[in-house]
């Protein structure tokens, strides 16, 4: 199937508005031309090179290759491990802890700067070793261009040329090779013989037909058609470049370029290094500032108001390192850590995604916005046959009957090893039996210059009588057909119209002639009689409508940005369900005319762009992330590194470019929607459960800091000592290493998860002051009903009461913030009941019970003096629970309440930004 699908353009050859690079096209007398690209002509290459049409000799070859080099892509080193542990350390999470730790440590709080280093190691040992493994993983996946070339070689000046094969490392400009069918291109090379040589070059274009090659420049008949992706030196048909492969034909070139010379390994070096920041490095620095905030102004006002009001000193110091370490989420960077790896790890074990940048697993969860081109992935690299049309624009079969004709005695005559793309649909659609019911005759097998094919068969019943069948481009056949010129404009225009309904178009025709014995010839292509047209479209990719779907309900908008023409790109979006609006579509001529601005505002309610070169595909998708959106995009081409770069998450499958392959963040075993659709839900697991994380760990810390801060003004004691402060701490994050095993409601999964800062800066604001009111209500049940003033164990009591309080009222937390609030009417059926407990107890449940076990049992047990606790009498437990239900009740009215604003904000961001509704839901965990 690969070589009949990469024959497109050989035989028959008419391609649609897609092809644009190719010869022949319906729409080639109503569009114009252009001039084809000037080259140096053969002579004035091999001159420049110094070489000869026998190529070079061994001693010439030796001496190139040490001039110039190998041929070969610039070695990719791969990082080591340890250098990945050391990267590791400039998380901004990771890097407040490391300070933190160190502050402990300058204070002499050494069991808490223990506990903090040793997490930041932990942390940097699971990403290091994440990454390191997904390195090894993709450097499995690495090919070379091409293995070997057939090269000639002469021993020496007098000697004949010999091919040779060579390993394409050992090419120097100067070599002459020989292509055939299937053939990668090993370097830069001019043609100097070419039969029937078309390529696919899409991998540096985005073209997705073969394109034709000549030796000479294509007259401007057949260059009608402008071509539409890539920079001009890809439209010289006298060139072909490393990167591309023969789809049929062969042909004798010369080298002209190698290794870092050539157009692919230019592009190889092209947007190395991401130039923005991704969604997830954006989010983490702005939640890592609003730590940094907080902690830089806690340690200070303990100090201050200790001083101030109890004329304490730097002994508080210690204990107003306690606090800011109380407010830092010390499990944060293993948490996130281990949720993205464990979220890696089962992608790569699952369905065969390989995640090569841990932080990408958050991205590819946090998009919104998929950007895909139209071939390979939401339609297969072949073309079907859609309708058979009689000169009226009725459908005909018989017309199908005779285009089978062509496409099997053609195949059959002219010594093709495989019928075209186009040839194959048709004898696909058609009845086998029908053309071997023929006697084949003569064949005048398809050029670039003619852009049509003739088949002569013997019609039965009918001796003496031979029949013509001529299959092609519109414009060609309808030249030579007996027509008037309005019957030809009429049928003309018929063509452009179902042309620009993105359909292919193939004129056929037939003529009667006396049998004879000598061979036909192009002369006999005239007076034809015209039989009607047969309309190709491209076939669907098997999963891509289903895959759509889930998109869809995954709340993913998808973008189609295609080198092809827009006709072509609307039709496989209509076939396939995507909504295209009448100004959903953009040609790339526009985007010229734009400034970023202007384009950010287009961008975002556009379904198609078309036409686009690699420039623009990466200008598209800087425009959507600067319209405030998280974008992916999915390429496989030399000419998609830049957008892969530009994106806040690549993806490539595994047989794409070995370059867009390195480019990217996220690598598919295919290329295949369905496989995006499960790294996007296993993002939104992972990037669910550290948002959730983040929500509750840091409403719950800025609670006890704003309650600690208001009981050292209030009593004359410090309210918890720094160990009690530590074990609390490493209680909570023991029981918060739940969260990466987590199962998040489905209505998470159907969300993008992002963390915006602002709106966790909202959250932690409004629940942390009302977990600080629990708080304080404990202070006055332990100050006011257990103990009076002057009572000797008043300051063992606070704290013990104080400790239980904690834990009780963060185990409450964990269970009932864990989903938040859920409406029911964006819930589906199959979703169950928002509430969490609806499905059982899971691990965070489980671990929030161990949480509440600790701190009703630590106190009482042999333990708890060494802590400096001591046990409680049974009216303080009786109390605390009143607290405890009034919180849970403040707790579910305030998300309820939280849920409804969120909304009602993003739906409102939703409009200004001209999205669909349905994002109004997307800022989970912000």
């Amino acid at each position: 199937m690969a070589e009949t699908t990469a024959a497109s353009g050989r035989n028959a050859r008419a391609p649609a508005p897609g092809d644009a690079a190719g010869p022949g096209d319906g729409r080639a007398a109503a569009e114009g031309s252009r001039p084809t690209p000037t080259a140096p002509t053969v002579l004035e290459v091999l001159r420049e090179l110094d070489t000869g049409p026998r190529g070079l000799t061994e001693g010439q070859a030796e001496e190139r290759l040490a001039r110039f080099g190998e041929n070969g892509l610039p070695d990719r080193r791969e990082a080591s491990w340890p250098r990945l542990f050391l990267r590791s350390l400039r998380d901004p999470f990771t890097a407040v802890l490391l300070c933190l730790g160190l502050v402990s440590a300058a204070v002499f709080a050494w069991g808490t700067a223990a506990v903090i280093l040793l997490l930041v190691a932990v942390s940097c040992v699971l990403r290091a070793t994440g990454e390191h493994r997904a390195d090894r993983s993709t450097a499995a996946l690495r090919e070379l261009v091409a293995t070997t070339a057939t090269v000639l070689r002469r021993a020496d000046e007098d000697a004949a040329p010999v091919p040779r094969e060579l390993p394409v490392g050992e090419l120097v400009p100067g070599d002459v090779v020989r292509l055939g069918p299937g053939d990668l291109v090993p370097a830069d090379v001019r043609l100097l013989r070419a039969s029937g040589l078309t390529v696919h070059q899409s991998a540096l274009t985005g073209e997705s037909a073969p394109v034709a090659k000549t030796v000479d420049a294509l007259p401007s008949a057949a260059d009608a058609v402008p071509p539409v992706a890539g920079a001009a030196a890809f439209e010289h048909p006298q060139c072909c470049f490393q990167g591309s492969s023969v789809a049929c034909g062969s042909a004798t070139a010369v080298v002209t370029a190698t290794g870092a010379r050539t157009r692919f390994a230019a592009a190889h070096g092209r947007g190395e290094e991401r130039q923005d920041p991704s969604a997830f490095d954006r989010s983490v620095h702005g939640v890592s500032w609003i730590l940094i905030r907080f902690m830089l102004l806690t340690p200070p006002l303990v100090l201050m108001a200790g001083a101030a009001l109890r004329g304490r000193g730097l002994e508080t110091l210690p204990f107003a390192v306690a606090v800011a370490v109380g407010l830092t989420p010390e499990m944060l960077p293993v948490l996130v850590t281990t949720c993205l790896a464990r979220g890696a790890a089962l992608l790569a074990r699952t369905h065969g995604v390989i995640v090569k940048r841990l932080p990408a697993l958050h991205d590819i969860g946090a998009v919104d916005v998929l950007c895909l081109d139209k071939t390979g992935t939401l339609t297969q690299d072949r073309p079907v046959v859609d309708r058979a049309l009689g000169p009226d624009g009725e459908d005909d079969p018989e017309i199908l009957h005779w285009a089978a004709v062509n496409a099997w005695w053609t195949l059959q005559l002219a010594d093709l090893p495989a019928p075209d793309a186009l040839d194959e649909a048709i004898l696909d659609a058609a009845d086998e039996r029908e053309p071997a019911a023929y006697d084949g005759a003569a064949a005048v097998p398809f050029d670039p210059l003619r852009r049509l094919a003739t088949a002569v068969v013997r019609t039965p019943g009918r001796l003496g009588t031979h029949t013509l069948v001529a299959k092609g481009d519109v414009q060609a056949v309808l030249e030579r057909c007996a027509l008037t010129d309005d019957e030809r404009a009429r049928l003309r225009a018929l063509a452009t119209g179902l042309t620009d309904d993105g359909l292919r178009v193939l004129a056929i025709a037939t003529a009667e002639r006396p049998a004879r014995q000598r061979a036909y010839t192009p002369a006999d292509e005239r007076g034809l009689d015209f039989r009607g047209l047969i309309t190709l479209r491209d076939a669907l990719a098997p999963t891509a409508a289903d895959a759509l779907h889930v998109l869809a309900g995954q709340d993913v908008a998808v973008k189609v940005l295609t080198g092809d023409h827009p006709g072509t790109a609307v039709r496989a979006c209509r076939d396939l369900g995507i909504p295209v609006p009448g100004d959903g579509v953009v040609d790339a001529d526009v985007i010229d005319t734009l400034t970023d601005a202007e384009l950010s505002e287009l961008a975002v309610g556009t379904a198609v762009f078309a036409r686009c070169t690699p420039d623009h595909k990466a200008r598209i998708t800087r425009a959507l992330r600067g319209a405030g959106l998280t974008v992916g995009f999915l390429g496989d081409g030399v000419n998609d590194l830049p957008a892969l770069r530009a994106a806040d998450v690549g993806i490539a499958p595994r047989d794409a470019a070995d370059v867009a392959r390195e480019g990217a963040d996220v690598v598919l075993a295919e290329k295949d929607l369905i496989a995006i659709t499960h790294a996007i839900a296993a993002g939104r697991h992972a990037g669910g459960n550290i948002a959730t994380y983040l929500r509750i760990t840091l409403s719950s810390n800025l609670g006890n800091v704003i309650a600690m801060l208001a009981a050292g003004l209030l009593l004359p004691f410090l309210p918890m000592l720094p160990a009690q402060v530590l074990a609390q701490n490493l209680c909570f994050d023991a029981a918060q290493l739940a969260f990466a095993h987590d199962r998040p409601h489905p209505f998470v999964l159907r969300r993008p998860t992002l963390l915006r800062p602002r709106g966790l800066l909202r959250f932690i604001t409004g629940f942390g002051v009302l977990n600080a009111v629990a708080d304080l209500a404990t202070f006055g049940v332990l100050a006011l009903a257990l103990h009076g003033p002057g009572t000797g164990d008043d300051e063992a009591v606070f704290h013990s009461g104080w400790f239980t309080e904690n834990l009780l009222t963060q185990a409450l937390v964990m269970v009932l913030l864990r989903v938040g609030h859920v409406p029911r009417s964006r819930l589906r059926p199959s979703e169950g009941t928002p509430v969490a407990a609806g499905r059982g107890p899971g691990p965070v449940t489980r671990a929030a019970i161990g949480l509440a076990v600790i701190g009703l049992t630590l106190p009482p047990s042999p333990l708890g003096p060494a802590l400096g606790l001591t046990a409680l009498p049974v009216v303080y437990y009786v109390l605390l629970t009143a607290v405890l239900a009034l919180y849970a009740a403040g707790l579910l009215a305030a998300g309820k309440a939280y849920e409804r604003r969120r909304e009602a904000r993003d739906t409102e961001r939703a409009g200004e930004q001209g999205a669909p509704d349905t994002r109004g839901t997307a800022s989970h965990g912000s």
